[in-house]
């Protein structure tokens, strides 16, 4: 992904035919990670868009959550879909890597693409999002909804904040890979169950947010050996991984959802634990196992059209719920039916119309920033990249804390990211 991974160029082999490693073929996509990234990124909009539960009383916005219904925490462990994600993104990752040193690329140069893919969409949102606030508070509109949505639009890029330290490592990953195969995601899954050892032992939580690096890089990893069509065994590893988290939820420490819960003392998400690396396990294994079906399926005109969509999608999917919170939570005073109702489920349809109907045009203006413009060819260095990389990740982690919210954290971000971007440009040879 770009999250929002580059859409990989090559056909990787089925996981069961190829029992050597070998380098990624060149010839066409892989439609199974293209599937993923599209499903995944449907998903995920799709569960945004249905669980919020929206009261609007005396000025004040507050937002529920459907899946906090008793018994539908289950749902969490398909619909929570980030693991496949940053699955997809390794086996993407891998085999974008292998054909740019095919091509004679250095690894700067690559990562330098990266970043521009990253960080070049953000800048039309900044551009909305930061004069936004103040014009509608002008405007009368009350100021704490829209408060809500100005943190919430800008919280949600943490998975861009993750995703660049996957990207940032691929290079040194996949050494890592070639020269330690299995032992480095089973070394990151013992790091997981260490940190969370020390968390819930020490009732000290922020250790818990090393698991960003050892949970997502797990998962991140095992895209690799997808990659190069050595993924065996994807019913063990669906049954292991589905039973070793019902396991860990029923005799540990963590809740049943694979997302946060308002009011739950701990969250499976943020940061993430050892039950969400199970479910993501579990997830890969299912996936892989149905993937000689899902790759017949007739969707090629349809991953064609979204998969250069996705990143616009998931920018502007939490905007078009806050246009249509304003209008139908705010200004007409329609609160949400409480959820699984005869109420919720009519009105469902209208809602998710409404939604939709907002965010046709959003994808249509904006999916255009999803190629930032081409450069010249030229020098790139592994630190400046590294540089570059850091004021990125800067500018991303600062809109993920507070969001676009009036202030000056949106503007350091953006100064933060126009830098990093800079920092991409190559230098051209003399």
């Amino acid at each position: 992904m770009t999250v929002l991974l580059d859409r990989p160029p090559v056909q990787a082999a089925p996981p069961a035919t190829r029992p050597a490693p070998a380098r990624p073929a060149r010839s066409r996509r892989d439609p199974f990670i293209d599937l993923l990234r599209v499903a995944g990124m449907a998903l995920i909009v799709f569960q945004h868009w249905t669980i919020p539960v929206l009261d609007y009383e005396d000025g004040r916005l507050t937002t529920g959550n459907a899946l906090a219904t008793p018994g539908v925490w289950v749902v969490t462990w398909l619909s929570q879909v980030m693991p496949l994600v940053f699955f997809a993104g390794g086996a993407a990752n891998a085999i974008s890597f292998a054909r740019s040193e095919q091509a004679g690329a250095q690894a700067p140069a690559w990562l330098a693409v990266r970043l521009r893919r990253l960080a070049w969409p953000l800048l039309p949102l900044a551009a909305v999002w930061i004069p936004l606030p103040q014009l509608l508070l002008t405007l009368g509109v009350p100021a704490q909804p829209l408060e809500v949505g100005a943190r919430l639009t800008g919280q949600l890029l943490w998975f861009l904040a993750v995703y660049l330290i996957a990207v940032v490592a691929t290079p040194y990953a996949l050494r890592l890979h070639a020269r330690h195969g299995w032992r480095v995601p089973a070394a990151l899954a013992l790091g997981a169950v260490v940190t969370d050892v020390a968390r819930f032992s020490t009732g000290f939580n922020p250790v818990g947010y090393l698991n960003v690096v050892f949970v997502w890089l797990a998962v991140h990893q095992l895209g690799f050996f997808y990659a190069e069509g050595r993924l065996r065994g994807a019913g063990l590893l669906a049954a292991g991984g589905f039973g070793a988290a019902a396991l860990l939820v029923a005799y540990g420490p963590y809740p049943g959802s694979m997302i946060g819960l308002p009011g739950a003392e701990v969250s499976n998400m943020a940061p993430p634990t050892l039950a969400m690396l199970a479910v993501g396990l579990g997830q890969i294994g299912l996936a892989v196992l149905l993937r000689p079906a899902l790759v017949r399926l007739p969707l090629g005109r349809l991953l064609d059209w979204a998969g250069p969509r996705v990143m616009t999608v998931y920018l502007w999917h939490m905007p078009a719920l806050f246009a249509v919170t304003g209008v139908v939570v705010v200004l007409l005073g329609v609160d949400t039916p409480r959820p699984g109702s005869v109420l919720w489920f009519a009105g469902w349809p209208v809602w998710f119309g409404l939604l939709c109907l907002v965010m046709w045009p959003l994808v249509k203006w904006f999916a255009r920033f999803e190629a930032p413009p081409a450069l010249p060819y030229g020098k790139t260095g592994t630190r400046g990249m590294l540089a570059a990389s850091a004021l990125v990740g800067a500018g991303v982690l600062t809109l993920t804390v507070g969001g676009f919210a009036p202030g000056a954290g949106p503007f350091l971000a953006v100064l933060a990211l126009l830098g990093g971007l800079l920092m991409t440009v190559p230098r051209l040879e003399s």
